[in-house]
């Protein structure tokens, strides 16, 4: 399993997101050495509070049977919303980019039994705290704080 090269991938979708004025926030879900689905936060874009990354990357991964031989890669760690998710469709293991600007609920899915791995990812956390500075207003409104 190549981590650089997925998180690399979840940190082409936050920034997608970003082009598009939302929240760069990115995601993509795997099997074995394939993506098999990829998404980004497009709270903004779709004005939908639902759809965080890691929502919107199952969804576009579509129905794939069991994901318990998956990992769902996010570059930041996962808010309740989508560690619930997690939990729900039972993903093993989640590794995030950082989660220096946003702790999100890691502990919820350790005790629910799911891997968490912090990478500390320079990129993702330089990412995210220049769109914090840049944009106040929309991250306190994505983490539920405006």
């Amino acid at each position: 399993m190549n981590v650089d090269k997925f998180i690399a991938a979840a940190i082409v979708e936050a920034r997608k997101g970003l082009s598009e004025g939302g929240i760069p926030i990115g995601s993509v879900l795997v099997r074995g050495s394939a993506i098999v689905g990829r998404g980004h936060n497009r709270r903004v874009q779709e004005g939908n509070p639902m759809k965080h990354a890691e929502i919107d990357c199952l969804i576009n991964a579509g129905r794939i049977g069991t994901y318990r031989d998956t990992v769902l890669y996010s570059t930041l760690m996962p808010c309740y919303l989508c560690a619930g998710a997690v939990v729900q469709f039972r993903i093993p293991k989640v590794i995030v980019g950082e989660s220096e600007t946003f702790g999100g609920a890691a502990q919820f899915m350790k005790n629910k039994g799911v891997e968490v791995i912090d990478l500390r990812n320079a990129k993702c956390i330089e990412m995210m705290k220049e769109f914090i500075r840049a944009r106040p207003d929309l991250w306190y409104e994505d983490i539920g704080e405006s």
